[in-house]
């Protein structure tokens, strides 16, 4: 399975995406692709976000079962402390 999350990107990218995920929330879609697939709709996100965020979460053989990319700033960030994915909330003023 694979999620992604966009934030403040094109509306022609999320229609795009909608043709192989499920957009169960704006900007938050599901699916289950292979791994070329994802692949190649993470190189599309990247490069059509233009100042917006991208975050896929997908599964992987890993103590957690899954991993996590993003592109631009997403409002959570995301942390690698020895292996161990953790997210982060920026801090609100």
């Amino acid at each position: 399975m694979t999620v992604l999350i966009l934030e403040s990107v094109p509306p022609s990218l999320r229609g795009q995406l909608s043709r192989w995920f499920i957009e169960i929330k704006p900007g938050v879609f599901v699916g289950s692709v292979s791994a070329l697939v994802r692949d190649l709709l993470w190189k599309m996100c990247c490069r059509k976000a233009s100042t917006g965020s991208c975050l896929m979460v997908y599964a992987r053989r890993s103590e957690q079962g899954f991993s996590i990319m993003t592109h631009g700033e997403p409002s959570r960030k995301v942390v690698d402390i020895e292996g161990l994915i953790l997210v982060r909330k920026a801090k609100e003023s």
